[in-house]
């Protein structure tokens, strides 16, 4: 028996995507009197030199860095609070749902946002988009017996992300679940089909690779007021060069923006041919009653 993947989901990066900066430089590193620019280099030396993966570093080096009685996972998610993001946000998330008309509603289409990022679960998990959204996952500290984090308990690389793709797409959400069980594609709640994946660049690029191959969307996104153009230019290259995408937007998510616009139209069309598909079911479904001799 199949499930009614009524599903829409718009799946986010978040350091450069939502935000223009890197939630560490922002509200960490202030909090604790961690000069950016030495930490980056501390923490590219380890990748560069002796050959550590850039997530694993850049949280051994964040755990160098603090002092000797460290944070709480709470004393993250309250600085968490002062994130700040790309116009529009967070208000663009229930503003999404208006595209929905009464015949998507009548049938269950419903629409779910999901942050995944390599940075800090705790401190998106403070801030004013954890209630816009269906679930974040993010790097995570396991923690002393006074609460204090001490060790990285789990570590999200660019790489690894696209495991939570698949994660969505079966409707394992809960970690403990295997990811690579079995699963028929008619039983998987949110197909790639229904799903829109939005990134900044280099990094997001095996993501925007599994969307391309099993039929999602993606959407690369860049600073507008970056005045080094780095920022639009790994978008560029990443569509007119690499081939890994069709849309690049500026990083402005306000109704009406170039970057709504083009969302807005992805969920029209996703939504449509939900409804679509749908009808059709139930009409080839419908036996006709017998007629009278």
């Amino acid at each position: 028996m199949s499930v009614p993947q009524t599903t829409i989901a718009v799946v986010y990066d978040y350091d450069q995507t939502l935000s223009p900066t890197y939630m560490q430089d922002e509200v960490l590193f202030p909090a604790y009197g961690i000069d950016p620019a030495h930490f980056w280099k501390k923490s590219q030396q380890l990748v560069k030199e002796d050959g550590w993966e850039s997530e694993l570093a850049y949280l051994k080096t964040l755990l160098d860095s603090l002092p000797m009685d460290p944070p709480t996972n709470e004393d993250l998610v309250r600085l968490g609070a002062n994130l700040k993001f790309y116009p529009g946000l967070p208000e663009m998330f229930t503003e999404l749902n208006s595209l929905l008309n009464d015949a998507h509603h009548a049938i269950g289409i419903r629409i779910e946002h999901y942050i995944l990022s390599s940075g800090m679960k705790a401190l998106i998990d403070g801030s004013a988009l954890k209630p816009f959204v269906k679930e974040i996952f993010g790097c995570e500290f396991a923690t002393d017996s006074h609460g204090r984090i001490t060790f990285p308990k789990r570590v999200i690389s660019h790489t690894q992300k696209t495991q939570y793709l698949f994660r969505i797409n079966k409707g394992l959400l809960d970690l403990s679940q295997d990811v690579n069980d079995h699963m028929p594609s008619d039983l998987r709640p949110v197909p790639f089909t229904n799903m829109i994946y939005v990134g900044d660049g280099p990094t997001d690029v095996p993501c925007f690779t599994v969307m391309k191959q099993f039929g999602g969307q993606s959407i690369a996104v860049y600073n507008p007021n970056d005045p080094t153009r780095n920022s639009f230019r790994k978008c560029y290259q990443l569509s007119a060069h690499a081939n890994r995408i069709k849309h690049i937007a500026p990083s402005d998510y306000r109704s009406g923006s170039h970057l709504r616009l083009i969302l807005d139209e992805m969920i029209h069309e996703i939504a449509d041919r939900i409804l679509r598909n749908r009808r059709e079911e139930i009409e080839e479904s419908r036996v006709a009653a017998p007629g009278h001799a």
